[in-house]
């Protein structure tokens, strides 16, 4: 299986472009953060870029509703692939190429009204795997290797 669930805020506007065929293609990266203390016991906070593109009329959605800063979620299958640079050199990209998302929240502008959420980005119902079960609050969840899913 081939599929990856990312959950971060775009690093720049969508940029949408066309095919010589006709197709409408957009890209844009987002930025997943981490954070985690070193043995130094400083807090240390790094972000990894991750470059989206999407197809179409997802694409123009996406465009149209989103900006630089925003959370998103998006689902889509890794794809690597190779391209001639302008100097000769043979350079390789990772992408995700999307084929799911959802807005989840729109990056602090003053004056701003939040961008509608159009009902063709968003899935229909929340997914939940059959063994999920709601957290309880306060409750320390212990991992059982067994249970993994990979």
């Amino acid at each position: 299986m081939n599929k990856a669930c990312l959950i971060g805020n775009l690093a720049k506007d969508v940029e949408l472009r066309n095919t010589q065929g006709g197709k409408t293609v957009g890209s844009v990266s987002i930025a997943t953060n981490k954070s985690y203390t070193d043995a130094q016991g400083n807090k240390v906070k790094t972000a990894t870029f991750h470059n989206l593109v999407l197809w179409n009329k997802a694409a123009e959605i996406f465009a149209q509703y989103t900006k630089k800063g925003d959370k998103v979620y998006v689902e889509g299958e890794i794809n690597n692939r190779s391209y001639e640079a302008k100097d000769g050199s043979k350079k390789y990209i990772s992408e995700i190429v999307v084929s799911e998302f959802e807005f989840l929240g729109s990056a602090n502008r003053s004056g701003d009204a939040p961008a509608p959420r159009p009902a063709a980005a968003r899935p229909a119902t929340p997914r939940k795997y059959p063994e999920q079960s709601e957290p309880v609050e306060g409750a320390e969840e212990e991992i059982v290797v067994d249970k993994i899913p990979f």
